[in-house]
Protein backbone atom coordinates (compact mmCIF):
# COMPACT_ATOMS: atom_id res chain seq x y z
CA UNK A 1 0.00 0.00 0.00
CA UNK A 2 2.69 2.51 1.12
CA UNK A 3 4.69 1.90 -2.09
CA UNK A 4 1.33 2.32 -4.26
CA UNK A 5 1.32 5.66 -2.77
CA UNK A 6 4.77 6.79 -3.24
CA UNK A 7 4.26 5.89 -6.87
CA UNK A 8 0.95 7.81 -7.05
CA UNK A 9 2.85 10.80 -5.66
CA UNK A 10 5.65 10.54 -8.51
CA UNK A 11 2.93 10.09 -11.21
CA UNK A 12 0.97 12.81 -10.07
CA UNK A 13 4.69 14.82 -9.83
CA UNK A 14 5.75 13.88 -12.78
CA UNK A 15 2.29 15.09 -14.38
CA UNK A 16 2.61 18.61 -12.92
CA UNK A 17 6.29 18.83 -14.09
CA UNK A 18 5.39 18.12 -17.63
CA UNK A 19 2.27 20.17 -17.24
CA UNK A 20 4.64 23.41 -16.46
CA UNK A 21 6.97 22.52 -19.13
CA UNK A 22 4.37 22.23 -21.87
CA UNK A 23 2.93 25.64 -20.51
CA UNK A 24 6.36 27.12 -20.15
CA UNK A 25 8.04 25.70 -22.94
CA UNK A 26 8.93 29.00 -24.46
CA UNK A 27 10.53 30.05 -21.59
CA UNK A 28 12.68 26.72 -20.93
CA UNK A 29 13.47 26.58 -24.68
CA UNK A 30 13.33 30.01 -26.17
CA UNK A 31 13.37 28.67 -30.02
CA UNK A 32 10.51 28.88 -32.76
CA UNK A 33 9.28 24.95 -32.79
CA UNK A 34 8.51 26.02 -36.31
CA UNK A 35 11.64 27.42 -37.71
CA UNK A 36 13.35 25.79 -40.23
CA UNK A 37 16.74 25.45 -40.72
CA UNK A 38 17.80 23.15 -43.75
CA UNK A 39 21.73 23.60 -43.38
CA UNK A 40 21.54 22.48 -39.77
CA UNK A 41 18.94 19.55 -40.50
CA UNK A 42 19.02 16.35 -38.95
CA UNK A 43 22.04 17.04 -36.41
CA UNK A 44 22.49 15.33 -33.49
CA UNK A 45 21.85 16.42 -29.64
CA UNK A 46 24.63 19.34 -29.23
CA UNK A 47 24.75 22.68 -26.56
CA UNK A 48 22.33 24.64 -28.57
CA UNK A 49 19.73 22.72 -29.22
CA UNK A 50 19.56 19.66 -26.62
CA UNK A 51 17.95 17.19 -28.19
CA UNK A 52 19.05 17.59 -32.12
CA UNK A 53 17.40 19.17 -35.15
CA UNK A 54 15.04 17.07 -37.33
CA UNK A 55 14.57 16.61 -41.18
CA UNK A 56 13.83 20.21 -41.62
CA UNK A 57 16.27 21.41 -39.11
CA UNK A 58 13.54 22.12 -36.64
CA UNK A 59 14.87 22.09 -32.65
CA UNK A 60 13.54 18.80 -31.37
CA UNK A 61 13.59 20.32 -27.87
CA UNK A 62 11.09 22.99 -28.64
CA UNK A 63 8.67 20.94 -30.17
CA UNK A 64 8.29 18.06 -27.71
CA UNK A 65 7.66 20.58 -25.26
CA UNK A 66 5.40 21.95 -27.18
CA UNK A 67 3.80 19.02 -28.11
CA UNK A 68 2.85 18.01 -24.18
CA UNK A 69 0.33 20.84 -24.72
CA UNK A 70 -1.25 18.83 -27.50
CA UNK A 71 -1.56 15.62 -25.48
CA UNK A 72 -2.45 17.02 -22.26
CA UNK A 73 -4.92 19.24 -23.94
CA UNK A 74 -6.42 16.34 -26.09
CA UNK A 75 -6.41 13.65 -23.37
CA UNK A 76 -8.06 16.00 -20.93
CA UNK A 77 -10.83 17.25 -23.30
CA UNK A 78 -11.24 13.30 -24.36
CA UNK A 79 -11.17 12.51 -20.69
CA UNK A 80 -13.80 15.84 -19.42
CA UNK A 81 -16.78 14.73 -21.92
CA UNK A 82 -16.57 11.38 -22.00
CA UNK A 83 -16.60 11.40 -18.08
CA UNK A 84 -19.43 13.68 -17.87
CA UNK A 85 -21.32 12.43 -21.22
CA UNK A 86 -21.06 8.51 -19.94
CA UNK A 87 -21.53 8.88 -16.19
CA UNK A 88 -24.64 11.00 -16.43
CA UNK A 89 -26.11 8.40 -18.79
CA UNK A 90 -25.24 5.53 -16.63
CA UNK A 91 -26.31 6.71 -13.59
CA UNK A 92 -29.33 7.50 -15.09
CA UNK A 93 -30.04 4.03 -16.60
CA UNK A 94 -28.60 2.26 -13.28
CA UNK A 95 -31.19 4.18 -11.16
CA UNK A 96 -34.63 4.15 -13.56
CA UNK A 97 -33.72 0.91 -14.98
CA UNK A 98 -36.28 -0.65 -17.47
CA UNK A 99 -35.99 0.36 -21.15
CA UNK A 100 -33.78 3.37 -20.36
CA UNK A 101 -31.61 0.79 -19.19
CA UNK A 102 -32.17 -1.51 -21.78
CA UNK A 103 -31.86 0.75 -24.52
CA UNK A 104 -28.49 2.49 -23.18
CA UNK A 105 -26.79 -1.18 -22.35
CA UNK A 106 -27.45 -1.83 -26.02
CA UNK A 107 -26.27 1.39 -27.66
CA UNK A 108 -23.31 0.62 -25.69
CA UNK A 109 -22.99 -3.10 -26.72
CA UNK A 110 -23.18 -2.12 -30.57
CA UNK A 111 -20.26 0.49 -29.81
CA UNK A 112 -18.22 -2.09 -28.13
CA UNK A 113 -18.66 -3.95 -31.41
CA UNK A 114 -15.87 -1.80 -33.24
CA UNK A 115 -12.34 -2.00 -31.92
CA UNK A 116 -11.94 1.56 -30.25
CA UNK A 117 -9.24 2.55 -32.76
CA UNK A 118 -10.29 1.52 -35.78
CA UNK A 119 -13.60 3.31 -35.29
CA UNK A 120 -11.69 6.72 -33.98
CA UNK A 121 -9.66 6.07 -37.06
CA UNK A 122 -12.90 6.32 -39.47
CA UNK A 123 -14.04 9.32 -37.96
CA UNK A 124 -11.35 11.44 -38.10
CA UNK A 125 -10.90 10.40 -41.45
CA UNK A 126 -14.10 11.60 -42.02
CA UNK A 127 -13.97 15.06 -40.09
CA UNK A 128 -10.15 16.08 -41.31
CA UNK A 129 -7.33 16.11 -38.93
CA UNK A 130 -7.30 18.35 -36.21
CA UNK A 131 -6.98 18.61 -32.40
CA UNK A 132 -10.81 19.21 -32.14
CA UNK A 133 -11.86 16.45 -34.55
CA UNK A 134 -9.24 14.19 -32.41
CA UNK A 135 -11.27 14.67 -29.39
CA UNK A 136 -14.39 13.91 -30.55
CA UNK A 137 -13.05 11.02 -32.28
CA UNK A 138 -11.92 9.76 -29.48
CA UNK A 139 -15.24 10.87 -27.21
CA UNK A 140 -17.39 9.33 -29.87
CA UNK A 141 -16.74 5.88 -27.77
CA UNK A 142 -14.85 6.68 -24.54
CA UNK A 143 -17.79 7.35 -22.68
CA UNK A 144 -18.92 3.56 -23.20
CA UNK A 145 -16.62 3.18 -20.33
CA UNK A 146 -17.72 5.25 -17.72
CA UNK A 147 -21.18 4.64 -18.70
CA UNK A 148 -20.82 0.94 -17.87
CA UNK A 149 -18.98 1.71 -14.73
CA UNK A 150 -21.39 4.46 -13.42
CA UNK A 151 -24.19 2.23 -14.19
CA UNK A 152 -23.01 -0.80 -12.62
CA UNK A 153 -22.73 1.07 -9.15
CA UNK A 154 -25.88 3.41 -8.94
CA UNK A 155 -27.42 -0.29 -9.67
CA UNK A 156 -25.90 -1.56 -6.99
CA UNK A 157 -27.20 1.71 -4.54
CA UNK A 158 -30.15 2.19 -5.59
CA UNK A 159 -31.78 -0.06 -3.02
CA UNK A 160 -29.94 1.33 -0.12
CA UNK A 161 -31.49 2.94 2.76
CA UNK A 162 -30.65 6.60 2.29
CA UNK A 163 -31.72 6.32 -1.25
CA UNK A 164 -35.23 5.47 -0.35
CA UNK A 165 -35.59 7.90 2.49
CA UNK A 166 -34.63 10.36 -0.75
CA UNK A 167 -37.40 9.22 -2.31
CA UNK A 168 -39.66 9.28 0.33
CA UNK A 169 -38.70 12.76 0.71
CA UNK A 170 -39.77 13.72 -2.83
CA UNK A 171 -36.36 13.74 -3.79
CA UNK A 172 -36.31 13.95 -8.22
CA UNK A 173 -34.23 11.46 -10.28
CA UNK A 174 -31.74 14.50 -10.94
CA UNK A 175 -31.40 15.13 -7.55
CA UNK A 176 -30.86 11.88 -6.14
CA UNK A 177 -28.44 11.10 -8.59
CA UNK A 178 -26.30 14.35 -8.34
CA UNK A 179 -26.32 14.37 -4.64
CA UNK A 180 -26.56 11.23 -3.21
CA UNK A 181 -25.42 8.01 -5.90
CA UNK A 182 -23.02 10.26 -7.93
CA UNK A 183 -21.08 11.42 -5.12
CA UNK A 184 -20.72 7.52 -4.40
CA UNK A 185 -19.56 6.74 -7.60
CA UNK A 186 -17.22 9.22 -8.15
CA UNK A 187 -13.58 7.54 -6.74
CA UNK A 188 -13.80 5.16 -9.33
CA UNK A 189 -14.55 7.40 -11.86
CA UNK A 190 -11.72 9.22 -11.21
CA UNK A 191 -9.58 6.09 -10.90
CA UNK A 192 -11.01 5.17 -14.62
CA UNK A 193 -10.22 8.28 -15.66
CA UNK A 194 -6.87 8.56 -15.17
CA UNK A 195 -6.45 5.18 -17.06
CA UNK A 196 -8.67 6.61 -19.88
CA UNK A 197 -6.85 9.91 -20.66
CA UNK A 198 -3.06 7.65 -21.04
CA UNK A 199 -5.23 5.72 -23.50
CA UNK A 200 -6.72 9.17 -25.15
CA UNK A 201 -2.84 10.31 -25.10
CA UNK A 202 -1.72 7.45 -26.96
CA UNK A 203 -4.81 6.93 -29.08
CA UNK A 204 -3.86 10.70 -30.22
CA UNK A 205 -0.38 9.77 -31.01
CA UNK A 206 -1.38 6.43 -33.16
CA UNK A 207 -3.48 9.47 -34.45
CA UNK A 208 -1.21 11.63 -35.82
CA UNK A 209 1.20 9.16 -36.72
CA UNK A 210 -1.20 7.79 -39.06
CA UNK A 211 -1.51 11.75 -40.32
CA UNK A 212 -5.14 12.00 -38.85
CA UNK A 213 -4.10 14.11 -35.70
CA UNK A 214 -2.98 17.68 -35.10
CA UNK A 215 -2.10 18.94 -38.67
CA UNK A 216 1.13 20.35 -39.55
CA UNK A 217 3.18 22.06 -38.63
CA UNK A 218 1.87 21.37 -34.86
CA UNK A 219 4.04 19.41 -33.08
CA UNK A 220 2.60 15.85 -31.97
CA UNK A 221 4.65 13.56 -30.41
CA UNK A 222 2.95 10.77 -32.98
CA UNK A 223 3.61 12.88 -35.99
CA UNK A 224 7.03 13.65 -34.51
CA UNK A 225 7.91 9.76 -34.56
CA UNK A 226 6.48 9.26 -37.97
CA UNK A 227 8.54 11.88 -39.36
CA UNK A 228 11.57 10.21 -37.96
CA UNK A 229 11.14 7.08 -38.63
CA UNK A 230 12.89 7.26 -42.23
CA UNK A 231 15.68 8.14 -40.31
CA UNK A 232 15.75 5.79 -37.24
CA UNK A 233 19.08 4.23 -38.39
CA UNK A 234 20.92 7.69 -39.26
CA UNK A 235 19.53 10.20 -36.50
CA UNK A 236 17.25 8.07 -33.89
CA UNK A 237 16.99 11.49 -31.80
CA UNK A 238 14.08 12.12 -34.14
CA UNK A 239 12.37 9.08 -32.31
CA UNK A 240 13.69 8.48 -29.39
CA UNK A 241 12.91 12.02 -27.66
CA UNK A 242 9.36 12.14 -28.23
CA UNK A 243 8.40 8.62 -27.65
CA UNK A 244 10.55 8.56 -24.55
CA UNK A 245 7.91 11.93 -23.62
CA UNK A 246 4.95 9.43 -24.74
CA UNK A 247 6.20 6.64 -22.50
CA UNK A 248 6.90 8.51 -19.14
CA UNK A 249 3.43 10.77 -19.58
CA UNK A 250 1.72 7.81 -19.70
CA UNK A 251 3.67 5.53 -16.95
CA UNK A 252 2.97 8.44 -14.95
CA UNK A 253 -0.72 8.14 -15.43
CA UNK A 254 -0.59 4.89 -15.06
CA UNK A 255 1.23 5.05 -11.60
CA UNK A 256 -1.38 7.66 -10.36
CA UNK A 257 -3.77 5.36 -11.09
CA UNK A 258 -2.85 2.13 -9.59
CA UNK A 259 -2.17 5.04 -6.24
CA UNK A 260 -5.60 6.36 -6.44
CA UNK A 261 -7.36 2.93 -6.93
CA UNK A 262 -5.92 2.15 -3.39
CA UNK A 263 -6.66 5.20 -2.16
CA UNK A 264 -10.35 5.26 -3.07
CA UNK A 265 -11.74 2.17 -2.76
CA UNK A 266 -15.29 2.59 -3.63
CA UNK A 267 -16.51 -0.64 -1.89
CA UNK A 268 -14.33 0.64 1.74
CA UNK A 269 -16.19 3.38 1.32
CA UNK A 270 -19.62 2.01 0.84
CA UNK A 271 -19.58 -1.21 3.08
Amino acid sequence: MAARRRAAVAGAAGLVLLAFAGIGAGTLVPIDPGATQLAERLRPPAAGHRFGQDSLGRDVAARVLHGARISLAVGSATVVISLVVGAFLGALAGYRGGWIDEALTRLIDVLLAFPGLLLAIALAAVLGPSVGNVVVALSALGWTGYARLARAEVASLRRREFVEAAEGLGGGTFRILARHLLPLAAPALVVQATFGMAGAIVAEASLSFLGLGAPAPLPSWGAMIEEGRPFLLVAPHLTIFPGLALAATVLCLQLLGDGLCDLLDVRRRVD
